[in-house]
């Protein structure tokens, strides 16, 4: 019996250890590992097909537009921000403070911007009627929000 002591206390040492290094440093400090932060700006509204016949007038261009909200109690500085459609590759690029609980309407054709709505100043749509991905991206690029539509 005494020949396997020495092995035992090995083995238990061996355990020991390992159960140490399993447990980790999160539980020797009591942290968890960070959560991703999620923006409080996402995509709302979307008018992708703007009603009536899509005649090409600014009239009907501006009634294609996507809605951008603030969820948050603060501003958001969304500058440099961009909306993209992917089926068209076209990028609108923001230069606004979107207050607190607020929301903005990016439309296609050409206007003048107010807090509540923004133009994109185009001369042909943006969205696709049928099926298309808008993406809101921050200063940074990192995508916050999309919203896919797929009508028949």
């Amino acid at each position: 019996m005494i020949r396997f002591a020495p092995r035992l206390a090995a083995a238990a040492a061996v355990s020991a250890v390992l159960a140490t290094a399993l447990a980790g440093p999160a539980s020797a400090t009591g942290r968890q590992l960070p959560v991703p932060h999620r923006s409080p700006v996402v995509l709302g509204a979307v008018q992708a097909d703007s009603p009536g016949r899509d005649d090409g007038s600014n009239r009907s261009l501006n009634a294609e537009w996507v809605t951008v909200k603030n969820t948050g109690r603060h501003a958001v500085n969304l500058t440099g921000w961009t909306l993209t459609s992917r089926h068209t590759h076209t990028t609108y690029r923001f230069h606004l403070r979107l207050g607190g609980h607020q929301q903005v309407r990016v439309h296609t054709g050409r206007g003048h911007d107010t807090m509540h709505d923004v133009y994109q100043n185009r001369r042909t749509y943006v969205w696709d009627n049928h099926r298309d991905t808008a993406t809101l991206r921050n200063d940074h690029r990192v995508i916050v929000d999309t919203e896919h539509w797929n009508h028949r």
